[in-house]
């Protein structure tokens, strides 16, 4: 089977190396020529652990090729995925200019029965948008050319991306006809030998399940942060509380952890774009714009706690951070809470030294030298006089203690996503603070 995949970002690179790890020629197309010679000469632009080694290897078996040029594959495939960008417009809503020229693409040079899937998170009502621009390409030709277009949400957790692609939990896919639900059942078949989690819907419900599943989970985090500042008022220890309510099987126990709010490039901007699709239909999505405003009041609150612990005045000093990326296991800082955090403590007059395993380049790119970059993660430390506990890689896990305060002017450490046992760290001499 022979498919393209407009967008060679974090979701259409992985899912065309993934189909093409099942057997599937993909080609994956994007207009940033810089971006598709460093692909073809084995350079990755993004980080996902285990994606490298993939595509090398996919195209040495000549399953995977890139280009610069959607036309020239257009003949010989029968599935075109969308999987561009759909970035935040000036009003939150999801702009869709990118996702449209794919659409006006594919209707001014197809010559026989195509599948065009929209894999970018769109809001309800696009594939009615994409269908129309197509129809309109086609009359302008004066061709009347068979095609049909479907919804194909992606649901892939950065750093576990592969996994999720290659072991989905469920695959949705809103269609219109009995034809373009065959193509993508036969497309996906090889994820589904061990059991069929595929769920066709239609077109308009394929389309709200992404936004309300990302809007579901980003509010399960803001509800734990509300309630980790309430137990930290009330005296209750939110990892208890957690807990208790986590083993309800109602609830069940994950995205319940506190912490100092979400970012990526998922949450924030469905979140904002449901809110806005739902604003455009003349309802309003109360919840959700306590969600946001939760998450944005939290992204502050490890600098509240560092400037209550040196009584209001940071000018001078050294805070240490280990963690830049939104989540481990990826370099994405999108919306991130450490950009937040550097901004206040600059504005503060505190000194920054910023460490993290992969996202070191990314914060170079995004803000320059606002920020001392450490060689490691105890190179941060010297002489600061707070650790801000930001990320939570592995390897910040269990550090060596004794070197840490060794290396401390002061030690005081602000856990941003509760991962150390503050008993522990008080009979060592740490000053600790966490989320709740």
């Amino acid at each position: 089977m022979n498919i393209a995949i407009v967008g060679t970002g974090y979701v259409g690179l992985v899912s065309g190396t993934c189909f093409a790890e099942m057997g599937v020629h993909v080609t994956c197309v994007d207009i940033d020529s810089n971006k598709i010679e460093r692909l073809k000469n084995g350079d990755i632009p993004i980080y996902e652990p285990g994606l490298d080694e993939m595509v090398k290897r996919n195209v040495a078996a000549g399953r995977l090729r890139f280009t610069t040029d959607l036309t020239e594959v257009l003949p010989e495939v029968e599935v075109v995925f969308s999987a561009v960008g759909t970035p935040p417009d000036e009003d939150g809503s999801a702009d869709l200019q990118y996702v449209l020229a794919v659409a006006r693409t594919f209707g001014q040079n197809m010559d026989k029965y195509t599948l065009l899937v929209t894999k970018s998170t769109v809001p309800v009502g696009t594939a009615a948008k994409v269908k129309a621009v197509i129809r309109e390409e086609l009359e302008k030709r004066g061709v009347d050319v068979p095609f049909d277009v479907a919804s194909n949400p992606e649901f892939l957790k950065e750093g576990a991306a592969i996994k999720d692609f290659m072991y989905p939990d469920r695959v949705v896919v809103g269609t219109e006809s009995e034809e373009a639900r065959k193509v993508m059942a036969r497309l996906y078949k090889p994820f589904m030998l061990s059991s069929d989690r595929m769920l066709f819907t239609d077109i308009p419900s394929a389309e709200m399940i992404k936004y309300a599943a990302n809007s579901m989970l980003a509010t399960r985090i803001s509800f734990m942060n509300d309630i980790a500042n309430l137990c930290e008022l009330m005296g209750a220890d939110v990892n208890m509380v957690r807990k208790g309510i986590g083993s309800d099987t109602r609830i069940g126990k994950k995205f319940l952890y506190p912490g100092c709010g979400y970012g990526g490039s998922c949450f924030p901007k469905d979140v904002k774009a449901l809110i806005k699709t739902a604003q455009k239909a003349g309802y309003e999505m109360k919840v959700l714009k306590a969600v946001e405003e939760v998450n944005e009041r939290q992204k502050s609150i490890l600098f509240d706690k560092v400037m209550r612990h040196f009584g209001g005045d940071l000018k001078g000093k050294k805070i240490a951070m280990w963690g830049l990326a939104f989540k481990p296991e990826t370099d994405d800082m999108r919306e991130a809470p450490a950009l937040v955090l550097i901004e206040k403590l600059r504005e503060a007059g505190a000194d920054v030294k910023v460490y993290d395993p992969i996202a070191m380049d990314e914060c170079r790119r995004r803000i320059g030298d606002k920020v001392e970059y450490a060689l490691d993660m105890y190179d941060a430390l010297t002489d600061a006089d707070a650790l801000m506990l930001v990320t939570e890689w592995n390897q910040f896990r269990m550090p060596a203690w004794k070197s840490v305060k060794k290396l401390m002017n002061c030690p005081v450490i602000v856990d941003g996503r509760n991962i150390y046992d503050a008993d522990y760290l008080a009979e060592q001499g740490f000053d600790y603070y966490k989320i709740g």
